[in-house]
């Protein structure tokens, strides 16, 4: 059976307090832009999640929250972890190995530099020197469970990021 996880990087987070703690920061306006581009991008591929998991950090909440919202998926349904936070490469597939085997897609917001880090491990065809803010990368899998995602070949089919949309003038 073929499994899809989408790995995306929070949109861009507002700098504007210098006190404020990392994990309270917010969206920027940009970052409250590009989120719900990035959901209409989604939906207009036809790309909807079985579930969402995202670090519970504020800029990830809102930006798991706002693409939900553009795919009409309940943001009630969206499951905010700890472990997502500044999450490294090995603890994201540690969470897409213990995925519950029902979900076929699922969507998962987390930091940099554990994303980045973590996509360059799906394949040898795919490396980026950095995950754009608010980039998605979609990998496909074939098993049975999701348990078997380290042990399987992935197929990179999706790499969508804010700025390929903005335009040119």
């Amino acid at each position: 059976m073929e499994r899809k996880v989408f790995l995306i990087r929070h949109a861009k987070s507002s700098w504007a307090n210098a006190f404020e703690k990392d994990f309270d920061r917010s969206l920027n306006d940009r970052g409250f832009h590009d989120a719900p581009l990035m959901g209409k991008v989604l939906k207009e591929q036809g790309i909807f999640p079985d579930a969402i998991l995202a670090s519970a950090a504020k800029r990830t909440t809102q930006t798991a929250t706002l693409i939900a919202e553009g795919l009409h998926f309940e943001s009630k349904n969206i499951q905010f972890t700890q472990q997502l936070y500044h999450a490294s490469a090995a603890t994201i597939a540690d969470i897409i190995a213990c995925l519950n085997d029902e979900w076929k897609s699922v969507f998962i917001v987390t930091h940099n530099p554990g994303i980045t880090d973590f996509v360059n491990q799906l394949s040898n065809k795919f490396l980026i020197a950095n995950m754009p803010t608010c980039g998605i990368v979609g990998a496909s899998f074939h098993a049975d469970h999701w348990y078997d995602f380290g042990n399987q070949p992935k197929d990179v089919f999706l790499f969508e990021f804010p700025k390929k949309y903005y335009d040119s003038k």
